[in-house]
């Protein structure tokens, strides 16, 4: 069970107090030094100091860790402390929405934009409410989440097709939450959408990510370097729902050539499936409904309290009722209630802030 965030251990816990940080860091040769980003929530308990662990592993390439793979991050509590819930301050309820769901600090012009859209309300209750749903939402409909977190979405999808839960009829995602914010944290490294050079810099990304994607242990146990070129495009569109016409099959088995075990040519093909637009339609409301478990929980939907995806499929269905409205289903505003300490719903207690 998880820890509430209002206990005091010392320990810093990622869903209340940092946004987990996860990927790959790229030493060039003779390079021995590397920064990254920590992002830090607030919150209005009394906690005083707490800590993390950060830790190096996995060295690639023929490179060894040297002496100082770990590391202790230490929190200092505010002084004196938030007063309030902080996601009532409109402009930290925006900063943790980049946090959540871009993995970055927000810009300047977006923060101001997005927290002006709340504060034009005033004081009227109803206006702020609809406002704060509608920018929650906003993020992950943003072009920069589409490109990131939903394409990290697909092409799980598409390379391993859907899962199953108990007693949960139909299928659910095959996507688990590690793998969502170390692979979504790698295609989004740098990108700011309106920056400039930003679409070079999310294009080199996906081209990185792909290559990496379909060269790990998982991706290549499951398409050998024995099988055809047809029988490769076959099973990606298969595990995508049969998404492809028999043109675009054809034309993607062409473009794997005589080398059909090609891990960049594989991982060209992998991207155009997974970016195609019949499978951006169809699991958009599956991945919507998903992406609320991570953003605001910060959990798979079957972890405990819940155990199956029953809660995921409760807000799936509700959703597809009122034809992907998801202020009819009242979806977003449930999980922005849910973070609340206190306030249950059918997805269980966050408590987040």
């Amino acid at each position: 069970m998880s820890v509430p965030c209002s206990a005091t251990t010392g320990l810093a816990l990622d869903r209340c107090d940092f946004t987990k940080a996860l990927g790959t860091l790229h030493f060039a040769a003779d390079e021995g030094e590397k920064t990254f980003k920590v992002l830090i929530s607030d919150d209005s308990y009394v906690e005083g100091t707490e800590v993390a662990s950060l830790r190096l592993s996995n060295p690639g390439g023929g490179a060894a860790l040297g002496p100082q793979a770990a590391a202790t991050m230490t929190i200092t509590d505010d002084s004196p402390e938030s007063a309030g819930n902080p996601i009532d301050d409109d402009e930290a309820f925006v900063r943790q929405h980049y946090h959540d769901f871009l993995n970055r600090e927000p810009d300047a012009a977006g923060l101001k934009f997005w927290t002006d859209n709340i504060t034009s309300c005033g004081s009227n209750q109803q206006c702020r409410q609809t406002k704060r749903i509608d920018t929650s939402a906003a993020f992950f409909l943003s072009i920069e989440f589409q490109e990131t977190g939903y394409l990290v979405y697909r092409a799980y999808k598409v390379a391993y097709g859907d899962s199953t839960s108990p007693n949960v009829t139909g299928t659910v995602p095959v996507i688990r939450l590690h793998e969502f914010l170390t692979d979504t944290q790698r295609i989004g490294q740098n990108v700011v959408v309106g920056a400039d050079g930003w679409q070079t810099q999310l294009e080199n990304n996906k081209q990185a990510f792909a290559l990496e994607f379909v060269s790990r242990q998982r991706f290549t146990n499951a398409f050998p370097s024995t099988m055809t070129a047809e029988d490769f495009v076959t099973k990606l569109d298969q595990n995508a729902g049969g998404v492809l016409s028999d043109d675009e099959k054809a034309q993607l088995a062409n473009s794997l050539g005589a080398t059909p075990a090609d891990a960049s040519k594989h991982a060209a093909v992998l991207r155009q499936v997974a970016e195609n637009a019949n499978l951006r339609r169809r699991e958009f409301d599956r991945a919507f409904v998903l992406t609320q478990f991570y953003g605001y929980l910060r959990r798979n939907p079957d972890d405990a309290p819940d155990n199956n995806f029953a809660g995921w499929k409760f807000w799936l269905d509700k959703l597809e009722q009122f034809g992907g409205d998801f202020r009819r289903a009242e979806m977003v505003r449930a999980f922005i209630g849910d973070v609340r300490p206190g306030i249950k719903s059918p997805v269980g207690t966050a408590e987040r802030f």
